[in-house]
């Protein structure tokens, strides 16, 4: 599953794009698993845009799920990380206001849950039981403990930062680019980040699956997350985005969200929490707590 609807639904926004002029350079890579592009305007695109094809690279090393020596795999696999890096708590510090704001929602320790389920699914069948009575209670982000010296979970537990880290990745690169001087540049590594006007005054053009109409977006990051974009069983009920509060095994009411503020990674956690919202009153009510964060669209 390194493709997933979720982020499918990012790469048609950024599709959308018109490139500011035609000398303007677009890099094609992939993040974490799943495409991802970088258009930008400048003399020295080339070597910026290799800067931070290094710099995602060197941030999967910490967030991916699939590279056994990332800090979460080691971290997964032994319960502790030693002197983890800058990012990675930083990360996590996002992700527990995250957490705080969507009430639970958003929980990166699902991650033993989604295991149960993905693997249950794959073998033709629903998990037992005893077994999602085992998974849920291992769910509780916040038993995660982490400071500069370590990260501990709980017995059991594991982490996915998969609703955030591409996000944070995206916030990421663009600070290398600012630092480099540039000034218009559309990044997508799963999620967006927008800097500059594109040349056209008023912000890059993006548009959100199932719209017509452009946004423009300038200064300002934008994610979306559609929970049974991908599923795990034949009936297509039980989505990628399990709610960690009611084991994964109800379908959600909210079909996509889009949400867009100023950083990211906090647009990437919202969205995926507030898949999980009763409706777009209570994923309003949620999302009052964040400063300059907008519900941007939202599907039911």
């Amino acid at each position: 599953m390194t493709l997933t609807r979720r982020r499918f639904l990012t790469i048609v926004s950024a599709a959308c794009l018109v490139a500011p002029e035609a000398r303007a350079f677009r890099w094609q890579g992939s993040a974490l698993g799943a495409p991802a592009q970088i258009v930008l305007d400048h003399p020295r695109a080339v070597a910026i845009t290799e800067a931070a094809r290094a710099e995602i690279d060197r941030l999967e090393d910490i967030f991916s799920l699939y590279r056994p020596e990332s800090e979460l795999s080691q971290l997964n696999a032994s319960g502790t990380l030693q002197t983890p890096s800058f990012e990675f708590l930083d990360c996590l510090a996002v992700a527990r206001h995250v957490h705080a704001v969507t009430e639970g929602r958003f929980d990166p320790s699902v991650q033993p849950l989604w295991r149960v389920l993905a693997m249950s699914y794959r073998q033709g069948h629903a998990p037992s039981r005893a077994e999602l009575e085992d998974a849920r209670g291992r769910i509780g982000f916040d038993r995660v403990r982490f400071d500069a010296g370590r990260v501990s979970l709980d017995y059991g537990q594991q982490l996915s930062l998969n609703g955030i880290a591409q996000g944070y990745i995206a916030d990421r690169v663009a600070r290398l680019m600012r630092a480099e001087g540039v000034v218009d540049v559309l990044i997508d590594t799963g999620e967006i980040v927008a800097l500059g006007s594109a040349n056209t005054g008023t912000g890059w053009p993006v548009t959100i699956a199932g719209e017509a109409n452009a946004r423009h977006l300038s200064g300002r990051a934008l994610a979306t997350s559609a929970p049974l974009g991908t599923t795990m069983d034949a009936g297509g009920l039980v989505g990628h985005i399990i709610d960690p509060r009611g084991g994964g095994m109800v379908a959600p009411t909210i079909r996509q969200v889009s949400v867009s503020a100023k950083s990211a990674a906090m647009a990437d956690g919202l969205s995926t929490g507030l898949c999980l919202a009763a409706g777009r009153q209570e994923a309003e009510q949620l999302l009052r707590k964040v400063k300059d964060a907008r519900l941007e669209s939202l599907y039911v």
